[in-house]
């Protein structure tokens, strides 16, 4: 399968992850959310580009966990405990926040349990 992205047909598998990792920028992310039915705000960004980098450095997905005691202080005194930001995480990528964070992130398919 492929995505077109301003003219350029970027190869993906079956379920929209990238078969070329280096194909991946903002556009190409923007492209594969709007097929999968995401609207992406700033929250959304910043998650986006955590999983990137973080990838970039550590060669391996961030889990749930990691995730959440990392970031989830970022965003605010509102999420005081993991539930509260699972939620958060749950609205923003409604159908499964790790999965759809790493396609959207360029990165390989998560194992069934990151």
């Amino acid at each position: 399968m492929s995505v077109n992205v301003h003219g350029r047909l970027i190869e993906t598998d079956e379920q929209g992850f990238l078969l070329h990792p280096d194909d991946w920028n903002e556009a190409v992310a923007e492209k594969l959310a709007e097929q999968d039915g995401l609207r992406l705000y700033d929250e959304s960004w910043g998650l986006i580009g955590y999983f990137h980098e973080y990838y970039q450095q550590y060669h391996t997905h961030p889990s749930m966990r990691q995730l959440v005691l990392t970031l989830g202080r970022q965003h605010g005194m509102h999420f005081h405990d993991r539930k509260a930001y699972e939620k958060f995480l749950y609205r923003l990528f409604p159908r499964d926040p790790m999965r759809e964070l790493c396609k959207l992130a360029g990165l390989p398919k998560p194992e069934p349990d990151t």
